[in-house]
């Protein structure tokens, strides 16, 4: 079933601006309940003396005012973000993108009153934006796995959810909702579909973007439609220059996948895309949530006709139908090196040169992880040259994290890969004869990634390896993958790996 795809956005002739903005330099937080500060309503005390504080504020009249979207960070990946109230505006996420018009939204807000009001559509719209949701002053509203069910009536939001809220947010998790009859969202945030994605997210530069906006922000990834997602300011600009106006620049995203995506309102409760928080973690929250099963599949191209029939109808959520992550190079998984058998060390070198042989490649990429060696054993002489990057402001600093529930989200500093070269001299699989052979020999230009073996660093490091890559025209990207449950207690696995088979796919 072919899709609408949007016509791309025309803009000024000069290009996309990058805006440098850090959380200390625009102002403080006023929480107005210190037990939980982020998921109540707080407030913010400009500063007026910086520019970053001036970058934020223009970012945030151009939300409510404008129908181009504006690029922000999230802890996550990059964002791009619009008034999720105005069709206008929404529409413009899917021009600047080039996004399937049938690929839902997620909706980010910055606390719990904001998200009650996109529930309760009676109430008036200052209501929800000041926070008045007849929630008990001074709490956020969610009561322990017990007392919510039976308070259930008084809270919008369905009381399975609350034990998620309590522990993830803010943070990567994306909950799903019914979409009320009157919805103040606008029908493209939801793609028709009778509920809606939800997430606080734990940047702080997020938090004060949307809160200053006024408004919840639908918001998908920052790139082209299919590319690797982004997790800085550069990346956005290389897939939407001139097709937005405004990116703010935070630094690198702290955790570098998508996030978590479940369902509680089907029976048993599901997760449908893997991301920040793992399903151990989800299942740990009780609740209702020991149940959950998986309902994602990693490829993106149907394979039966029970999954073409599934593919024709509208994904609940993003990254459940479209190729999504890839390069422009063809990406080829291969087990890590073990101790025997084909994945051995050998066994993956031998592989390689294979495939080298029997398709002609010319320029490769390998992007290592935990147990290959350099240049998967493929030994020649070597060059090394230090990726390039931008003197954007995406290296010079990073977010300070978030505290909730006096636990600290961790933030890390985005990888500043560098990418060795090797030149490799192949006999072609043409020849028979040792002559030809010699006389057909040819070389390949391999460029080789190290991510390291923390799946944490993996996670951070993997959109950014598969665009280095992509910069330097490589046809071919042989990824060291990794166990889906090798998570070492960050809980990534199984989002990177879902991650690299789309993008294989």
């Amino acid at each position: 079933m072919s899709m609408s795809m949007s016509k791309p956005n025309v803009r000024p002739s000069n290009g996309t601006r990058i805006l440098p903005v850090e959380s200390s330099r625009i102002g403080q937080f006023k929480h107005s309940n210190p037990s939980d500060p982020w998921l109540d309503s707080w407030e913010i005390s400009l500063r007026d003396d910086t520019p970053d504080a001036q970058h934020i504020l223009e970012a945030a009249a151009l939300l409510r005012t404008s129908s181009i979207p504006v690029a922000f960070p999230t802890e996550t990946v990059y964002g791009l973000g619009a008034d999720a109230t105005r069709s206008e505006a929404v529409r413009g996420i899917y021009q600047a993108k080039q996004r399937p018009s049938d690929n839902p939204l997620i909706v980010h807000v910055y606390s719990l009153d904001q998200l009650r009001g996109l529930l309760r559509p009676e109430a008036n719209e200052s209501s929800a934006a000041n926070g008045v949701d007849g929630v008990k002053s001074g709490s956020s509203g969610l009561e322990d796995s017990t007392e919510s069910k039976t308070n259930s009536t008084t809270d919008p939001i369905p009381a399975i959810y609350h034990p998620l809220i309590r522990r993830f947010w803010p943070g990567p998790l994306t909950i799903l909702l019914p979409n009320p009859p009157g919805s103040m969202l606008a029908r493209e945030v939801t793609a028709g579909l009778s509920t809606f994605g939800a997430r606080m997210p734990a940047n702080p530069l997020a938090l004060m973007l949307i809160r200053l906006a006024g408004v919840p922000l639908a918001a998908p990834s920052a790139n082209a439609s299919t590319k690797p997602s982004p997790t800085t300011a550069e990346h956005v600009r290389e897939d939407l220059d001139g097709r937005i106006d405004v990116i703010l620049d935070g630094g690198p995203c702290s955790v570098g996948v998508e996030s978590t995506v479940v369902d509680g309102l089907t029976e048993p409760p599901a997760i449908l895309r893997p991301g920040g928080i793992s399903i151990e973690q989800i299942r740990s929250c009780g609740g209702g949530w020991e149940g959950v099963v998986v309902a994602y599949k990693d490829a993106a191209v149907a394979t039966t006709e029970e999954e073409e029939k599934q593919n024709s109808t509208p994904p609940k959520a993003p990254g459940m139908k479209y190729r999504h992550y890839s390069p422009r190079a063809k990406v080829v998984l291969y087990p890590p090196a073990t101790s025997a058998g084909v994945a051995s060390v050998e066994g993956v070198a031998e592989k390689i040169r294979m495939y080298l042989m029997e398709n002609g490649t010319g320029t490769v990429g390998l992007i290592r992880t935990k147990t290959w060696e350099p240049f998967a054993g493929l030994i020649s002489t070597r060059h090394e040259t230090t990726l390039l990057t931008s003197p954007s402001s995406s290296e010079a600093h990073t977010q300070q994290p978030l505290q909730t529930n006096g636990t600290s989200q961790p933030h890390f500093p985005s990888p500043s890969p560098t990418l060795t070269t090797l030149t490799l001299t192949l006999p072609s699989s043409n020849s028979s004869e040792e002559k030809e052979k010699e006389e057909e020999q040819r070389e390949i230009k391999i460029w080789d990634i190290r991510l390291g073996p923390s799946t944490s660093a993996i996670a951070r490091g993997i959109f950014s390896a598969l665009r280095a890559l992509d910069h330097e025209s490589v046809e071919v990207i042989f990824v060291e993958t990794i166990p889906d449950d090798d998570d070492q207690g960050d809980h990534l696995a199984a989002a990177i790996m879902n991650r690299l088979r789309k993008a294989a796919s």
